[in-house]
């Protein structure tokens, strides 16, 4: 059986916890409790050196990110649904995957991690001096860009939900949480309210609740 490493509060997490939902697929949920510094454990370690979640086995073959889980989770059990097969198909699905992984993960991630938890995140210690600023900059540019590609379109690749709409979906919807609005970007909204609406959708905390670690 599939088991995955994951934090409930990680938006990280919550992409794979997504597609394993829209897929169907049974795993065993294993906390790894970020708020503890599990993360950094031996045993964790031994699991992930990166001491990063989320981190998924799948018999002996073990993914230590959460964009690598993606896709080949949908390669392998949702190649014509929530991924793809023609080289510019992929193409397009990696270059949301590569932005999700850079733009997001610097701006609305870090604000985030920043503003509702106290921590720079990013695989940082908890004193590195992170910018709230730089991560605001980034995050709301990233936003612009993304109200840009959506204001034409309903979804980010291929006209239909793919794996580049799970890997930017979680972190750019809890955008509030580090006291970056989404009500500038109404394409973005509702980009997510369709996506919330799609079957298996699955919430986590600070999706209905921003302020909830306030």
């Amino acid at each position: 059986m599939l088991k995955l490493y994951e934090h409930p509060e990680c938006g990280n997490s919550h992409k794979v916890r997504l597609l394993l939902s829209f897929v169907g697929l049974e795993y065993e949920s294993v906390t790894v409790d970020l708020l503890q510094d599990a993360q950094h454990q031996p045993e964790y370690l031994a699991v992930n050196p990166r001491g990063e979640v989320p981190a998924l086995s799948d018999g002996g073959l073990t993914l230590r990110d959460s964009m690598a889980i993606l896709v080949y989770l949908a390669a392998t059990y949702a190649p014509t649904s929530w991924y793809a097969e023609a080289p510019a198909d992929v193409a397009a699905i990696s270059e949301w995957l590569a932005f999700a992984a850079s733009w997001v993960q610097y701006g609305v991630f870090t604000a985030r991690a920043l503003v509702s938890f106290g921590i720079p995140a990013n695989g940082m210690p908890t004193d590195f001096p992170a910018s709230l600023h730089e991560a605001r900059l980034r995050g709301r540019r990233s936003l612009e860009i993304l109200e840009g590609h959506l204001a034409s379109r309903d979804w980010l690749a291929l006209g239909r939900p793919t794996i580049a709409d799970v890997a930017n979906f979680p972190c750019v919807a809890l955008a509030p949480m580090g006291d970056i609005p989404l009500t500038p970007y109404p394409a973005v909204e509702a980009w997510i309210a369709r996506f919330a609406a799609l079957p298996g959708y699955v919430s986590m905390p600070g999706l209905e609740d921003p302020h909830y670690r306030r």
